[in-house]
């Protein structure tokens, strides 16, 4: 069964916003005919102006908007959509699968981010959620109906289908990652996890570290394979053979991180330091690690990629944990802005963001102990 919810960014009353409330809102809201004649404008130029239109004359799109502004003038969505042509929607297919990151607070920063660009430009976002079965109908009905004017693809696989897929539909999109190696062939936005991975373990090497243990996402992702890729070439180019006992990939929960460290750790040679891919599951390393009665960054150290998230934060002043540091909320803007570019000016070329995420060195690392 298919699911739709439509959430409007849009700044709307609830039903029990008192009548009075009603009509000052009603109030702020001015027509376009209204803001055209205040400018001594046609209705056509003011529009145009406000949807940047290339014709409209620099100065005359400036005074335009400042004149809205300083007016409270707020574009109807609907006059919006039916003057282009264009839905005024974004849609966001998310699986029901339990075999998927969506579950993590990575996704709610993103569409955060993202919901900011499209409140800013008048967009509405068509959130569908559907069982796995499903999600190529999500995609077709989306098209079908021509209810959203493009998409975000989120948790890209490696030779994602749903690439090909949304091209043969013609559906604008930008994908939030990468696709395997054929990166040239569509739009997207990604940070650089391989490097980010590789920098993080270079740096616990650097410390006197040998054995570390790597707490990955689900590698049949894109984003959780180039994470393997650059620590497994870390350690390699220091002669380091990666050890396959200290390698897991999951769910990134606090409960694998917990579980798989607390295993690693009662080993007969047990690492002095995790790589984690998430913080969710570097919370359950840490109780691993106090579990086995060791202190973290004194006996094991632990470093993680941290998406520098709003409700789960590492830390103040001094990080909690040593992290490999990217904003995904401002990775879901780049996202929404990227595909609002594409519909307003298709072009055949693709556009590519690379993000590279910044160490940040916390109380969760320290040199490799002594070994008695």
């Amino acid at each position: 069964m298919l699911g739709s919810s439509r959430v409007n960014y849009s700044l709307t009353f609830l039903n029990e916003t008192s009548n009075v409330e009603d009509k000052i809102e009603s109030a702020l809201i001015m027509k376009l005919k209204e803001l055209a004649d205040i400018l001594g404008l046609s209705q056509t130029t003011v529009s145009r102006a406000l949807n940047g239109y290339p014709e409209v004359r620099e100065a005359t799109r400036k005074r335009v908007m400042e004149v809205a502004l300083a007016h409270n003038y707020k574009a109807d969505t609907r006059a919006k959509g039916l003057a282009t042509g264009r839905s005024m929607a974004i849609g966001h297919v998310i699986p029901l699968s339990t075999h998927h990151e969506m579950v993590n607070p990575v996704f709610a920063d993103f569409i955060a981010g993202a919901g900011e660009i499209y409140s800013r430009d008048g967009y509405d976002i068509l959130l569908s959620v559907v069982a796995d079965v499903d999600e190529e109908n999500a995609y077709r009905k989306f098209s079908s109906s021509r209810s959203i004017d493009g998409v975000i693809v989120h948790g890209p696989h490696a030779d994602d289908p749903r690439i090909a897929l949304l091209k043969s539909l013609e559906i604008p999109f930008v994908v939030h990652g990468r696709a395997g190696d054929n990166e040239e062939s569509y739009n997207w936005v990604d940070v650089n996890n391989r490097h980010s991975f590789l920098r993080a373990t270079e740096f616990l090497l650097d410390l006197g570290h040998k054995r570390i243990a790597l707490l990955n996402g689900l590698e049949s992702m894109d984003f959780a394979r180039r994470r393997r890729e650059g620590y497994c070439a870390a350690l390699e180019a220091r002669d380091i053979l990666p050890d396959q006992i200290l390698m897991v990939s999951g769910e990134m929960t606090e409960e694998l991180g917990f579980r798989n460290a607390k295993q690693m750790l009662a080993e007969s040679s047990p690492p002095t330091a995790f790589l984690v891919s998430s913080m969710s599951m570097a919370i359950g390393a840490r109780r691993a690690i106090d579990d086995a009665g060791k202190k973290m960054g004194r006996d094991v150290s632990v470093v993680i990629h941290d998406d520098d998230l709003s409700y789960l934060k590492n830390g103040s002043d001094i990080p909690i944990f040593t992290a490999a540091r990217s904003a995904v909320r401002q990775a879901g803007r780049l996202c929404a802005e990227m595909l609002l570019e594409i519909i307003a000016n298709p072009d055949p070329e693709y556009r590519h963001i690379l993000l590279e995420s910044e160490l940040m060195v916390g109380m969760s690392t320290g040199p490799a102990p002594i070994q008695d």
